[in-house]
């Protein structure tokens, strides 16, 4: 794990130290999918403030700190703000295909539960 070289810098796993297990783990739960989605889809660097989460502000920072510490985000301050960036080349590097694969996926499912909620709308 990265140390942290000052009181703003965060701990990140490096490439090496990323393990499946913990990569599948951060994915498994929805809001955080949903934020790596968000990322995904936008191909930015995002501050914390850009997502409307459906949870507290306490329980956005647990998620956010389980994909950072999963090795699927980079978070870096800039500033004030705490930006957040997807590790997707590290992703790439280590499990080839699987964070496309997933959000994939993701995007399926979610197509498939708006048309659901659009018809059950009729």
């Amino acid at each position: 794990m990265t140390t942290a070289t000052s009181p703003r810098a965060l701990e990140h796993p490096t490439r090496d130290q990323i393990r499946l297990e913990a990569v599948l783990h951060a994915l498994a739960d929805p809001v955080r999918l949903r934020i790596v989605r968000d990322m995904a889809r936008e191909r930015a660097e995002l501050s914390c403030s850009y997502f409307d989460l459906p949870v507290t502000k306490s329980t956005t920072t647990h998620h956010f700190r389980v994909l950072r510490e999963g090795g699927v985000i980079r978070q870096t301050y800039r500033g004030t703000a705490k930006l957040n960036a997807l590790r997707e080349d590290d992703l790439e590097a280590l499990f080839p295909g699987l964070l496309v694969t997933v959000l994939a996926a993701a995007d399926a499912q979610a197509t498939r539960e708006d048309a659901a909620g659009a018809r059950a709308d009729r």
